[in-house]
């Protein structure tokens, strides 16, 4: 039987277009339904967050005494003007978590693209250039990752103060050793592959074989490491909330939310606590869902072993 030469098999392949690329992963998420769900919570989160003033029925600042601690609409002395009822100070709890998404999202997307920022440049050039440079950046990193990470977040917070912007730049610096970690683990290992040994045997330089040939294996890794990572963050910033070191007060956050429904969950207005960690867990939910079907679509192994 005769074998078509390899010249015209090259002149028969065809450069896989973005319709066709973006098709097939619509495909693969198809057939996960889990990572479906995950998107969907996602992209609702995301969309809430968007339209907050279009779709939050009253000013999540507003105070009313007069329906102060109200319960939500299907308790007997509920209304559905306040569908999940209200604070003691009379403030929509539907709309303070509503608008409550951007802080979380701010806090989350900022903070791991802070992350992902250094942790890949430091992990690059530890991976790649080793030696000196190497144990210089991981020594600095395994310092870091000797204190527990939430007593370093927590005393930072408490030496800068209570703003958003502080804590987008607290988690981001905090996390970024386990990115610089992971990179550094996955330069280590393409650096010592065929076609990464063939560019510098011709004398490619440094940074072209570090945009050509590494960074492009590094993003199914550090895309799922964000994902999880990000959903960390929306915990991580709750807990700071909750402990009085994150938003100030009269920000609308989950974690400030649940801070104030503490003190009444033992007189019965559960709601101003209940809601907002629902909101929390479901947002982790969605995040973590999408993060294993990034990670399942991202590595050819784990999509072939799972089928």
């Amino acid at each position: 039987m005769a074998q078509t030469p390899l010249p015209a098999l090259l002149d028969e392949y065809v450069e896989p277009t973005w319709s066709s690329r973006l098709g097939y992963v619509g495909r693969l998420l198809w057939r996960d339904k889990s990572g479906m769900l995950g998107l969907a919570i996602f992209l609702a989160i995301v969309l809430v967050a968007i339209f907050a003033k279009q779709l939050a029925p009253h000013d999540p600042t507003e105070q009313n005494l007069s329906v102060a601690k109200q319960p939500p609409a299907w308790h007997e002395e509920g209304s559905w003007d306040h569908p999940l009822g209200a604070d003691n100070l009379g403030r929509d709890t539907l709309s303070r978590i509503i608008y409550g998404t951007r802080v979380s999202l701010t806090v989350g997307f900022f903070g791991v693209l802070i992350a992902l920022t250094l942790g890949l440049m430091g992990g690059l050039l530890a991976g790649y250039l080793g030696g000196r440079v190497d144990s210089i950046i991981m020594a600095a990193v395994n310092i870091i990752l000797t204190v527990p990470y939430l007593v370093l977040v927590v005393v930072i917070a408490a030496i800068l103060g209570r703003s958003l912007l502080n804590v987008i730049w607290i988690f981001g610096l905090t996390d970024s050793p386990v990115f610089v970690r992971v990179t550094r683990a996955e330069v280590m290992r393409i650096r010592e592959t065929g076609y990464v040994e063939s560019a510098i045997s011709i004398g490619a330089p440094t940074w072209r074989i570090l945009l050509d040939h590494i960074l492009p294996n590094l993003v199914g890794p550090l895309i799922t490491l964000a994902t999880i990572e990000m959903s960390a963050m929306i915990f991580y910033e709750a807990g700071l909330s909750f402990l009085g070191l994150s938003v100030p007060p009269s920000v609308p956050s989950w974690g400030n939310m649940l801070t104030l429904g503490r003190g009444f969950l033992m007189t019965g207005q559960t709601w101003l606590a209940i809601y907002p960690g629902v909101a929390i867990a479901i947002t982790a939910l969605g995040m973590n869902l999408l993060g294993d079907w990034l990670r399942d679509v991202l590595d050819p192994r784990l999509r072939r072993a799972r089928k």
